[in-house]
């Protein structure tokens, strides 16, 4: 069984299918992946950030071939992007969408399960942004682009955000289902403005102008 409270164990898994489908849709819109690759590029989208998470903190095995939920979330997302991409579509369903409600759960989920196995407040802060940012930068590698963290929109200042705010909940021992949202919120809306508004981390001096 997961030790994690019902709520926020629902909450994990909700980012888990929700990189499923982001890793599968991205798979069927920029790739020419079979039926196994799509599925394959969902799965590990969704299990990636969790997996690396916890190899550096060591817990092991991994919660994904622990708790069997994971694996089926991942591959039921994956299942979904791949039946139901036409309807997403005529829907309006963007990627984004998915990417962020991956990205601002994980950064929440992998900082608080950092801080559970005794890890200080800084690197706790950076696990946080690993787990968020390790699956959409398999995904991004994968299908031959440069990952979005490196690049565009406010990707890896999000999740930072939301990991910072849960380490401090967490420290003010206020952490818990409300607490797990707001930051996730936080990272969401940071997220979705900075696609909106085409906002990036400053570039380097003397750096090329963005082609977009």
């Amino acid at each position: 069984m997961n030790t994690d409270p019902p709520l926020l164990f629902a909450l994990d898994l909700t980012g888990t299918f929700a990189f499923g489908l982001n890793g599968a849709l991205t798979a069927l819109r920029a790739t020419r992946l079979d039926v196994v690759g799509v599925v394959t590029l969902g799965m590990l989208t969704a299990l990636g950030g969790g997996v690396i998470r916890d190899v550096l903190i060591g817990a092991l095995p991994p919660a994904t071939f622990l708790y069997w939920p994971y694996f089926a979330l991942a591959v039921g997302g994956a299942l979904i992007a791949l039946l139901l991409n036409p309807w997403l579509d005529r829907l309006g369903m963007s990627l984004t969408v998915f990417d962020a409600i991956g990205l601002s759960v994980f950064a929440v989920m992998g900082a608080s399960k950092a801080l559970a196995f005794g890890l200080g407040m800084a690197p706790a802060v950076l696990l946080g942004v690993i787990t968020a940012v390790g699956g959409g930068t398999i995904r991004d590698a994968l299908c031959g682009q440069v990952p979005t963290v490196l690049r565009s929109e406010l990707y890896a200042i999000p999740a930072l955000a939301a990991a910072v705010l849960t380490v401090v909940a967490i420290e003010l021992d206020v952490y818990g289902l409300p607490a797990g949202l707001a930051a996730a919120a936080v990272c969401f809306v940071i997220r979705m403005l900075g696609v909106k508004y085409r906002l990036n981390a400053p570039r380097p001096p003397g750096s090329p102008p963005d082609p977009n």
